[in-house]
């Protein structure tokens, strides 16, 4: 069985990058698959149309359906598509570094959890396998270029942008979205976060027991929404906390309304709602002391975190 094993790179979410190479002696053995959703847009890359050679300091993006590539390499003279340059660049540049990251994304149409992993491991192994697939074929072929493959998960709403809400989405439950390429050896970050630098907001507070954003904090809904609008690549996780008065289940649900409460003073600022994470942790990482009055108000917030 092959192995894939780890490259290590800072993403947005968990840095785990798979490498189909031989393994330095006491590597450790990793998943190999990105884990979580990577937050990029297509925008943001190269399309390999453009070029009929490569920049080792680009990342470029093919819209070529990866799935493809069994059949594709059992044909005698096979139709590569989008793929082609990259094809005709590898076969007339011996040993040519390169990365390739397949890269698919769930339907935003699939709101069942225990769906959705289904979805996120079918993807996985279907780009393993294809990448794979690739490989045998271009050793078949004595094509002795340096490869590394990787597999990464994007949200499909960020990855389109503004053509998610203008264009004609796929019905497919899990989309094939192409791969990313990377000429030369440097480690780069395929998945650079956007939120570097990023300007920080202060936690939104709440009275005991409830979920009410008050008046006060209008101010600060109107900067975060106007700052969000400004820099179209962030987006916003809201984090609700409540103190611990109560049971677990009734401060997950009160730290739940609280984010749920912010998020709705940002959407009706016309902040795009799939902009908009929220999650919440009830009694969990508190930054006050709960047997005093001013620990508890504290306590009771919803965390701003740009992402």
């Amino acid at each position: 069985m092959r192995r894939f094993f780890l490259l290590t790179i800072a993403v947005l979410i968990v840095p785990a990058f798979a490498v189909a190479q031989k393994p330095k002696k006491g590597g450790k053995e990793v998943s190999s698959f990105i884990e979580g959703k990577q937050k990029v847009r297509k925008a943001d890359y190269d399309t390999v149309w453009k070029f009929t050679t490569f920049d080792a300091k680009k990342i470029y993006f093919c819209d070529f359906d990866y799935t493809t590539i069994e059949t594709l390499t059992d044909v005698r003279h096979p139709d590569w598509g989008t793929f082609t340059p990259v094809i005709n660049y590898l076969q007339s540049v011996s040993r040519s570094p390169m990365r390739i990251c397949a890269i698919f994304a769930v339907n935003p149409s699939v709101t069942d959890e225990g769906r959705r992993k289904l979805l996120v491991e079918q993807g996985r192994q279907e780009a393993l396998e294809s990448l794979q697939a690739y490989k045998a074929w271009a050793d078949d072929k004595d094509m002795r270029n340096k490869l590394q493959f990787n597999v990464g998960q994007v949200d499909y709403r960020y990855w389109q942008g503004n053509d998610y809400f203008s264009t004609e989405q796929p019905g497919d439950e899990l989309i094939h979205v192409g791969l990313l390429l990377y000429f030369g050896t440097k480690k780069v970050n395929l998945f650079p976060s956007a939120a570097e630098g990023a300007k920080a907001f202060s936690d939104v507070k709440f009275f005991p027991n409830d979920a009410t954003v008050v008046e006060s904090w209008e101010p600060m809904m109107d900067s975060l929404a106007t700052y969000l609008q400004q820099n179209e690549r962030l987006e916003v996780l809201l984090v609700g906390y409540s103190d611990n008065t109560g049971t677990e289940a009734y401060n997950l649900g009160l730290s739940r309304q609280r984010a749920v409460e912010v998020k709705k003073k940002l959407t009706s600022r016309g902040v795009n709602e799939f902009r908009i994470e929220i999650e919440a942790k009830g009694i969990a990482d508190p930054i006050g002391d709960n047997s005093t009055y001013e620990g508890r108000i504290a306590n009771n917030r919803v965390a701003i975190v740009i992402q």
